[in-house]
């Protein structure tokens, strides 16, 4: 007898794109918990078989020298460009308030290549950070750059001090970022530009129609956004193309959750930032930091794995600028859960964000 595919082999491919007929509301309407009964399979490679096994640490990736990452699961940015959903944020890799040089400036480089080692094929950073400086410790490590490696910057923001962010989306400023962006990347083209954010006291129209022209003109590939709301996107969408929307949420900060449900009717990345709260989600005393150390895994683990499983356009990107760190958050890309374990971390994550 011929066994019918289930619900979830109906609508997902080993591409991790969404695929077929079925009713995708429903499925994304689910519990997150009920996904992973009956030995369903779920792209993040964080496979459900209903025994009670230990959670893989960290080391174990490494010990074996691959590139754990890839377990992560592939999504499609614009349909045309492959990542896999784990990336890294190049954020931390500056000074203290996201200005002038790092402290350790060949960690962080170390940091870089270590994240290609590990299969990581995806990475995110800013004019802003630094500023500058980001962009041009990538550069330093990874140019001439691996094919396949997909890098996203953004523009919009000025910064007059450390910590100090101050909108800016004249079309001016925005063009001049852009230009700055590909000088220090050393790229002829950027396959993601991010609007930083909308600026309020510039029309939607003026920002967004730059970065269309700046796309015609090749400089270019694809357009996202950051820190919007659903109305917001969908009025730029009325002006250019969006294939991606940036937005802070974690395990325990759901408050871009209908954001996340847009992206997913409309196959749309979403990129999480502030996914470890800078380490305040995942400290040992968090109530994460708890379950984890009953299933013998690190709270960083955990947070990223439950965001992995949350949604197949979900594309955490944890920052850091050491080596160790960096693993040991790669590695939650190989983290295995039952049924139950999702059951009981979903449960809390709802309940703190409630």
């Amino acid at each position: 007898m011929t066994r019918r595919p289930s619900p979830l082999a109906q609508i997902r491919s080993n591409s991790g794109r969404i695929t077929g007929d079925a009713n995708r509301r429903a499925f994304f309407e689910t519990p997150l918990a009920s996904r992973y009964s009956k030995g369903e399979e779920f792209d993040t490679s964080i496979l459900i078989d209903g025994k009670d096994k230990r959670m893989q640490n960290h080391k174990s990736a490494v010990q074996r020298n691959q590139a754990p990452a890839k377990k992560s699961g592939e999504f499609l940015i614009g349909d045309d460009l492959p990542v896999r959903r784990l990336g890294f944020g190049a954020m931390r890799i500056t000074g203290d308030g996201i200005w002038s040089e790092p402290a350790d400036r060949a960690e962080a480089v170390r940091v870089l290549r270590r994240a290609v080692e590990l299969g990581i094929n995806f990475i995110d950073t800013a004019d802003s950070y630094g500023p500058g400086v980001s962009e041009e410790i990538i550069a330093e490590a990874l140019h001439p750059y691996p094919a396949g490696l997909v890098i996203a910057t953004k523009g919009g923001f000025m910064r007059p001090g450390p910590s100090r962010w101050v909108e800016n989306g004249k079309p001016e400023h925005l063009r001049s970022a852009c230009d700055g962006s590909l000088r220090r990347l050393r790229l002829e083209r950027i396959d993601l530009y991010q609007l930083h954010r909308i600026d309020p006291k510039v029309p939607a129209q003026d920002q967004l129609g730059t970065l269309k022209d700046l796309q015609v003109e090749g400089k270019i590939k694809h357009i996202g956004l950051s820190e919007v709301s659903v109305q917001q996107i969908q009025h730029a969408r009325t002006i250019v193309p969006i294939v991606s929307v940036q937005n802070r949420y974690s395990v325990t900060d759901r408050r871009s959750e209908d954001v996340l449900e847009y992206c997913e009717k409309e196959k749309m990345g979403f990129i999480p930032w502030f996914s470890l709260a800078a380490g305040r989600v995942s400290g040992s005393e968090s109530p994460i930091g708890r379950i984890a150390a009953r299933w013998k895994a690190t709270p960083s683990q955990v947070a990223l794995a439950w965001l992995l499983a949350r949604s197949p356009v979900m594309l955490p990107i944890p920052g850091t600028s050491k080596v160790k760190h960096l693993e040991e958050n790669v590695a939650a890309a190989e983290l295995k859960f039952d049924a139950s374990k999702m059951q009981e971390l979903d449960r809390m994550a709802r309940a703190r964000a409630n």
